[in-house]
């Protein structure tokens, strides 16, 4: 009641004008709603934390939209890599539970999904751990305790609707074999800084996310009077070595900080489990991901010729990832002297997440170009909505689909993924 009285007394003398009311973003000089301000407002008014000038600031929640674009429906291909993955993952749980033998092993997966791909790979540890110890002949189980870790715009509360649906089917599977106890918690946070306690973590696991950087590279970020990339979106052929340097720059200086905060969460013999996007060979203007954001860029210019797109949005949008090589990869780890790298080695998966043929060729081009399409939406529309606007979202994509169909008519383009086993040392 004081409090009714005590507004009642402010606003008793307040005349409402015949005028539309207006709403304005005061975190922004323009008063334009962006994530991105959001995210660093939110993050600005946390405690300090160590590293937190690193925290992802791509500010993009493309895992929460539903629909035909949503990446619910289009993560197929990271489906695949879990699976393709999994005696990897099934051999460093077995590893460390026979070296280390903890009565509570804790997991961690970071950038997890929003949908069943971070339940399948809590199922293939659980039944890792089942399995190796029936073979053991030990019918104490230890008890597991997950975290699933991602941005805190992650739909953390469709992740765990599916717990409970989970729960009964991976019980049916065994069945009706006793399951090790296990436990999952959510862990909203960028794994660009410190997440646990010194030593607790006996096994981290990454899937399709590393290959995304801490933010845009130095130098190349936000409206500039010159524009260093000008309508290229990542690296292309005729990329300036600058820009090239300056996107491996961000992902040496990420990647080493990603190594030095897993090291201090680590107990010592635990490991990681690292999957990402990378390219084939040294050359850096080869790579898979350049082939794929090059088209992209190529149809945002179109949309700039048609006047639906400024000219200057297009020159100020750079992407944050970096696809690197075997050799970029491997001497990072060894620069950080602290882990050993017992596995490492590369795979090929199709743009097209629904083709599973082996071959050069691509037997619908049409078909495959909607879903490549479809794939590369589902992660890039927050992007392009935060800088671009809604508007141009279906007209960018047809034109995508178009020059994807293109493209492959006349090779069979496919991404290259690297898969890491790293243990403390």
């Amino acid at each position: 009641m004081d409090q009714f009285f005590s507004l009642w007394q402010r606003i008793q003398h307040a005349q409402l004008l015949d005028v539309a009311d207006s709403i304005s973003w005061t975190l922004i000089d323009d008063g334009c709603y962006l994530a991105k301000s959001a995210y660093e407002f939110q993050f600005k008014t946390r405690l300090p934390q160590p590293h937190l000038e690193q925290v992802w600031k791509i500010c993009a929640e493309p895992k929460v939209r539903e629909g035909e674009s949503s990446y619910a429906k289009n993560s197929r291909r990271p489906a695949i890599v879990i699976s393709e993955t999994r005696p990897v993952i099934e051999k460093a749980v077995k590893e460390v539970h026979t070296a280390l033998l903890p009565q509570t092993m804790v997991v961690a997966d970071l950038g997890c999904s929003s949908g069943p791909n971070a339940l399948i790979f809590v199922s293939n540890v659980i039944n890792a751990i089942a399995n190796h110890c029936t073979k053991l002949g030990q019918d104490d189980y230890m008890e597991i305790q997950f975290f699933l870790n991602d941005l805190p715009g992650n739909d953390f509360n469709q992740l765990f609707r599916s717990l409970e649906q989970f729960k009964g089917s991976a019980a049916m599977d065994r069945k009706g074999n006793t399951l090790p106890p296990y436990y999952v918690s959510g862990l909203p946070n960028s794994y660009y800084i410190r997440l646990f306690p010194r030593q607790s973590v006996h096994l981290f696991h990454s899937s399709y996310c590393l290959h995304w950087r801490s933010q845009v590279p130095e130098g190349l970020e936000g409206k500039r009077e010159v524009y260093l990339n000008e309508e290229n979106m990542y690296i292309t052929k005729n990329t300036s070595p600058l820009v090239v340097k300056l996107f491996q720059e961000q992902f040496r200086k990420d990647f080493s900080l990603f190594l030095r905060l897993r090291h201090e969460e680590l107990v010592f013999g635990g490991q990681m489990v690292l999957t990402f996007l990378g390219r084939k060979n040294e050359d850096v203007y080869s790579g898979d991901l350049n082939h794929l954001f090059g088209l992209l860029s190529e149809s945002l210019q179109t949309l700039v010729v048609k006047g639906l797109v400024e000219k200057e949005k297009l020159s100020s949008f750079n992407l944050p990832p970096y696809g690197p090589s075997v050799g970029e990869v491997t001497t990072s780890v060894k620069e950080s002297g602290v882990f050993d790298m017992p596995h490492i080695k590369q795979f090929e998966q199709n743009w097209d997440p629904y083709d599973d043929s082996e071959g050069e060729g691509v037997l619908d081009s049409a078909s495959s170009s909607v879903n490549g399409a479809k794939c590369i939406r589902s992660v890039m529309e927050s992007l392009v909505t935060s800088h671009f606007g809604e508007t141009v979202l279906d007209a960018l994509f047809e034109e995508f689909t178009r020059r994807v169909a293109e493209h492959l008519e006349k090779e069979k383009t496919k991404f290259n993924v690297i898969v890491l086993t790293l243990k403390k040392i």
